[in-house]
């Protein structure tokens, strides 16, 4: 038997990773609320991805697939019709909490509903703020869990402190302040993930961030239709890039990947440890 180690071939490639997750989600839902046709491409195409795809065509919205990776959604101007079934978000917690900001604007009654494992998630943390806007929502499961019954209305804007940091939270806040009359406002105890924020300002939606990390955005405001390019996730990159750190003349690539500074953590660890990493 040959016990020798043998060294791994070293890494000198140039890839290109699969689009975010994250903002494959929050496209979908901002592209809908536009007004008029947009056209997104580099779309993650998992099954969580087309919960959201999917909900959003149960809420009226015509989005066409032509290819896996790409979507042209045809935004209707906030207006959404009423589903004609239960929204299944699937084992999406995304897809849930944000459809439940935006439900929660509508003038229609929706349920939400999800696999065993998003089932045992308690959903309390969007439901209080979402019941002082002005909506009900209510929890059907035990516990705070879904299914969530919505009841939309006329919304007002609220100052909202979460107990805990979550983007999820603030995405559902700041969809259902679309809807509401004045500011709403989002104090982050501690700073998140700003996808939502960013995609609502590259759809020309007005919105503010203070000095506190407070996100406010105003009510009353239809995103412009445009189209936009997902960059790939660079969660997916993590494992190549350590590779390629861990080797002495390892050289690695990554085109077209996102370099949001709310994600890019683990580069400055790399970096610390003397990793040479470009932009």
């Amino acid at each position: 038997m040959d016990l020798r180690i043998k060294r791994a071939p070293r890494i000198d490639l140039e890839i290109t990773m699969p689009g975010d997750k994250s903002i494959s989600h929050r496209a979908v839902i901002v592209a809908a609320l536009s007004n008029g046709v947009c056209t997104l491409r580099g779309f993650l195409p998992s099954e969580d991805c087309m919960n959201t795809v999917n909900a959003m065509r149960a809420l009226g919205i015509k989005i066409e697939q032509p290819e896996p990776t790409v979507l042209v959604v045809h935004g209707k101007k906030r207006i959404l019709t009423a589903p004609n079934q239960d929204i299944n978000c699937g084992n999406s917690g995304t897809t849930m909490r944000l459809l439940a900001g935006l439900l929660a604007g509508q003038k229609f009654e929706s349920r939400l509903v999800a696999d065993p494992g998003l089932s045992k998630r308690p959903m309390d943390r969007i439901i209080a703020p979402l019941c002082e806007m002005g909506a009900t929502v209510v929890a059907e499961g035990p516990d705070g869990t879904a299914p969530l019954r919505i009841h939309g209305g006329s919304l007002r804007g609220i100052q909202y402190r979460p107990s805990a940091a979550s983007a999820q939270v603030k995405g559902a806040l700041l969809l259902a302040g679309l809807f509401a009359k004045g500011k709403t406002t989002v104090e982050e105890p501690v700073p998140t993930r700003n996808h939502m924020e960013k995609m609502l300002n590259y759809f020309l939606v007005r919105s503010t961030k203070e000095d506190d990390g407070s996100v406010s955005v105003f009510g009353d405001q239809v995103p412009e239709s445009r189209d936009f390019d997902i960059p790939g996730d660079i969660s997916s990159a993590a494992f190549w890039l350590v590779a390629a750190a861990a080797q002495n003349r390892g050289h690695l690539l990554i085109r077209d990947v996102g370099l949001n500074d709310t994600r890019t953590a683990m580069l400055g660890v790399l970096i610390r440890m003397g990793a040479h990493i470009r932009e």
